[in-house]
């Protein structure tokens, strides 16, 4: 069962990493954008698990959790720049 339900699961994070992307260049304001990315980022990460569990290997775990650990610290910022206009206080 897991054979034929990861599959579908990569294809189905694929769309909506595509959909992000688009959201993403094509957003009507900041906010919308800024969530984007961070939606971006979390679907990226699970198609990463995904493909982790489809090959068995544990490189695709490591590379999901340095890419969630960077793309938090990635909406902070912006979200503290859009917010403040400064980063660093």
């Amino acid at each position: 069962m897991l054979s034929t339900v990861v599959p579908i699961a990569i294809g189905a994070f694929a769309f909506a990493l595509v959909l992000n992307l688009l959201r993403l260049l094509k957003g009507p304001s900041l906010p919308d954008r800024v969530l984007a990315l961070d939606t971006l980022y979390v679907n990226s990460v699970a198609l990463l698990l995904l493909i982790g569990i489809q090959f068995k290997t544990m490189l695709f775990f490591e590379a999901a959790l340095v890419i969630a650990l960077l793309g938090f610290v990635g909406t902070v910022c912006v979200s503290k720049y859009i917010s403040r206009g400064d980063i660093v206080e």
